[in-house]
């Protein structure tokens, strides 16, 4: 990812204006983020946390972020995309790293070991943690 031009220039306040380099699908072709899938963005925005975090410890001197949470997401994702964030998360846990997850998906459920659920009742305001 990269800045655009254009943001370069504007000096109002406005987002991050990223462009993506797209080497699997147009050949190293730059995209505005807007043109991607909702898969594409969330594979894309993980990988900018996880980017930001290994330059964040590596530019302070050592200093270490240990939780990560990601909300939503996963529904927009293919079987494989879905298994390979999946991995990531869990090569994370490994090395001691707390990742919280809010999600809807039931394959992801069934695959997270320690959580917890939240359901509603039928009165406002009232939930259930189980």
């Amino acid at each position: 990812m990269k800045v655009s031009p254009e943001h370069k220039q504007n000096k109002g306040k406005t987002g991050l204006e990223l462009a993506v380099v797209d080497h699997f699908a147009s050949d190293g072709m730059e995209r505005d983020v807007q043109s991607l899938s909702g898969g594409e963005k969330f594979k894309a925005s993980l990988a900018l946390a996880l980017g930001l975090s290994d330059e964040i410890s590596a530019m302070s001197g050592g200093i270490k972020l240990d939780s990560l949470f990601i909300d939503e997401g996963f529904g927009s994702l293919d079987r494989e995309s879905l298994e390979a964030a999946i991995k990531i998360i869990d090569g994370l846990t490994e090395g001691n790293v707390l990742v919280g997850i809010i999600s809807h998906v039931e394959a992801l459920k069934q695959r997270i070991d320690k959580k917890i659920i939240i359901s509603k009742t039928r009165r406002k305001g009232d939930f259930l943690f189980g």
